[in-house]
């Protein structure tokens, strides 16, 4: 599974404009903030909202922690989606937040 620390993250988004960072985490959790842009699919529901996710897109996965969204990245890889997990999730995020 291919990995990025926080601020590789931050770093691409910087220079990428078109960055889909999909945020697995409940609804209650996101609403304490989220990284802009990004879209809310509680792993739980990963499975069910397949067809809303971009399969030529690389997808950059977060969480709280970077536990749950290791589990939706192995999930996505193993269905041909190119995705990766942010280590230290939303716990290690210092950046802005909507």
């Amino acid at each position: 599974m291919k990995t990025m620390t926080v601020k590789e993250v931050q770093d691409y988004m910087n220079t990428n404009k078109e960055v889909s960072i999909i945020d697995v985490r409940e609804a209650e959790e996101v609403k304490a903030g989220k990284i802009p842009g990004a879209v809310n699919i509680p792993l739980g529901l990963l499975e069910f909202r397949l067809q809303d996710i971009d399969k030529s897109k690389e997808h950059i996965m977060v969480c709280r922690s970077g536990g749950r969204s290791g589990m939706a990245s192995e999930l996505l890889e193993s269905r041909g989606y190119k995705v990766v997990n942010m280590e230290g999730g939303m716990l290690d995020w210092d950046g802005p937040t909507e």
